[in-house]
């Protein structure tokens, strides 16, 4: 059985993103620096800890997939420095 996702054509988690993104003005003024738990359209809450709102999100969804974000006002970009150093390579 196919996703509503995969049927509507979207990427997985593309709904959850444009939910966060509107929501994010008003998710910074009472629960900046936390961590948002969001499925489709709905945000179920703000945890202390990703690891939180993780157990949370399976626990209600089990495998389904559900986004989990910090909520803050610009989004962190992770550099891997081993690879960027060449100490590990990326063949693509």
């Amino acid at each position: 059985m196919e996703s509503d996702d995969k049927i509507r054509g979207l990427m997985p988690l593309t709904v959850e993103l444009q939910t966060f993104d509107l929501m994010r003005a008003d998710l910074l003024s009472s629960h900046s620096g936390k961590f948002a738990l969001i499925k489709g359209e709905q945000f179920l809450g703000a945890f202390d800890s990703a690891e939180n709102a993780y157990a949370e999100g399976v626990a209600q969804f089990g495998k389904e997939p559900f986004l989990v974000k910090r909520i803050a006002a610009e989004d962190e970009v992770y550099r891997n420095q081993a690879l960027a150093l060449g100490l590990i390579n990326a063949h693509i």
